[in-house]
């Protein structure tokens, strides 16, 4: 009886050790059923939670991608339906952002400002633009529940996934199976891609085209990262940031009065002629600045952005993003502002330093995206283990070497006459700011002849400008509207001469 007893006990044991070994399944799919208001509309729909391998040359898996699937249960024809591809940014933070906060049929339990309120979790998403279009959202190697395949094995080859042009490639690769599994050929196909997403979805565009023979009809950069411009020269990186001070002095009431009075995008016009016109000249002369002019420009910049032209002159006229992070509020409330939502507040250890302590905007979005989506995904969408969902995940060191995403995506538009293109940002973006995106799509086509393919909006918030409540609506309005107008439903896909 000992000896059964013992047997039994060390059955157990090994039984207990190989349940402990964390490991998320390669190809997995758990399908709900739901039903949502969106737009107006009542509409049934599934929600696909799950897993799909992304394979070698030699066809063997060595990741496996998490996504989340949702479409509507009354359509017809799919050719008809427009496919939505979303992607957060980072790199290597999950797709939870613009899922939980923007597209999707639920929200994250915020205010109206998108500051975290208890409980947590989740509600619905009456904007949400799944009356539209079918949505999936795709979670890069090492975020969300995305793993490489062994997990944490030496075998893993990290440069064949964290890099502009690695990422880039496997994604399509990945994307390619997804649309073949869930018969989305002949659907119009959209790519969304917030922050470094931005970068991502511009160069997936060439390379689905390219690569994996798939045609979009429009690519969304939310708050995109352009590491052309934030590499370039300083006069060019710190010049495109000015309009974005002059966005938040106005919001924290510290322009003059004359300017002040005015509507922010009134204001923000007089910012980007001054920018172009005055301070791009004055910082290319570097040290050989005439003093007067200097002099002259520092005042301007001063009265536009809130900070004394004293601090602007120590700095030879390059202010700094962190500086004015810091410097802003120091002498009226001393507290820091956000860097990816400057309507965001913090305190620091002291009032003195060049930077703040932390971002008070980001630790704000984590307090309630991550209690909301790990419930979301174990009890909404019965999606079940103990993996750890990575809001961020180990992807770095990210190769940015040969980033020529900015010229593939001019390339992918110049080659399909159906992609059109659309620019989201927030004025009060200190990371990603919104002049540099305008910049960024003056860059991308040098001709000019594709200039009305392009769209851009901006909205009264920041990075993630969808936080806002009154932003949720009208970015979700101007979403919907690209959509449909870019499905070109019979039209030929052809140049005309004029």
């Amino acid at each position: 009886m000992r000896i059964l007893f013992l047997l039994l006990s060390t059955q157990f044991f090994l039984s207990f050790i190989q349940a402990q070994t964390l490991e998320i399944p390669v190809d997995s799919v758990v399908i709900t059923h739901h039903t949502g208001t969106f737009n107006g509309q009542k509409i049934n729909y599934t929600a696909t939670a799950g897993t799909q391998p992304l394979w070698d040359d030699t066809g063997k898996v060595v990741a496996t991608l998490f996504y989340t699937y949702y479409e509507r249960k009354d359509v017809l024809n799919k050719a008809d339906r427009p496919l939505l591809i979303s992607f957060n940014g980072g790199p290597g933070s999950a797709s939870v952002w613009m899922h939980l906060a923007y597209t999707g049929p639920k929200l994250i339990n915020i205010d109206d400002e998108g500051y975290p309120v208890q409980p947590y979790g989740i509600k619905d998403n009456p904007n949400s633009i799944l009356d539209v279009a079918d949505i999936v959202y795709v979670n890069p190697v090492n975020t969300g529940y995305s793993r490489t395949v062994p997990a944490g094995g030496k075998e893993v080859k990290r440069d064949n996934f964290f890099g502009i042009n690695a990422d880039i490639k496997y994604l399509a690769d990945w994307l390619n199976t997804f649309v073949t599994r869930n018969d989305r050929w002949l659907s119009p196909k959209f790519l969304i891609g917030e922050s470094y997403g931005g970068t991502r979805v511009s160069g997936l565009a060439h390379e689905l085209q390219n690569s994996e023979w798939m045609y979009l009809n429009g690519v969304i950069l939310v708050s995109p990262a352009d590491y052309k411009a934030f590499e370039s020269d300083r006069p060019l990186s710190t010049a495109l940031n000015f309009p974005y001070y002059t966005a938040t002095a106005w919001y924290y009431k510290m322009l003059p009065p004359d300017l002040q009075q005015k509507e922010l995008k009134e204001v923000l016009e007089i910012s980007e002629k001054f920018t172009l016109d005055r301070l791009l000249p004055a910082l290319t002369k570097g040290g050989f600045i005439a003093e007067s002019e200097k002099q002259s420009v520092a005042d301007e910049m001063s009265r536009l952005s809130g900070i004394s032209a004293d601090a602007i002159l120590r700095q030879n006229l390059f202010l700094s993003t962190s500086f004015f992070w810091k410097e802003l509020l120091r002498y009226t409330d001393g507290m820091t502002i956000g860097r990816l939502d400057s309507r965001y507040l913090g305190i620091d250890a002291s009032e003195e330093g060049s930077s703040p302590d932390y971002n008070p905007e980001l630790k704000s979005w984590l307090h309630s995206f991550t209690p909301a989506i790990n419930y979301y995904m174990q009890h909404v969408l019965n999606y079940k283990t103990d993996v750890k969902y990575n809001m961020f995940g180990d992807v770095h060191p990210w190769d940015r070497k040969n980033n020529n995403t900015r010229d593939n995506l001019r390339q992918a538009m110049a080659e399909n006459p159906y992609l059109n293109v659309m620019f989201q940002t927030g004025y009060y973006d200190g990371a990603t700011t919104y002049f540099m995106s305008k910049y960024t799509m003056w860059q991308i086509d040098p001709s000019g002849k594709l200039q009305d393919r392009f769209t851009f909006k901006g909205y009264e918030s920041g990075h993630m400008m969808y936080l806002r409540k009154e932003d949720l609506k009208t970015a979700t309005e101007d979403l919907r509207a690209f959509i449909l107008k870019s499905c070109t439903k019979g039209e030929a896909a052809k140049y005309e001469r004029k």
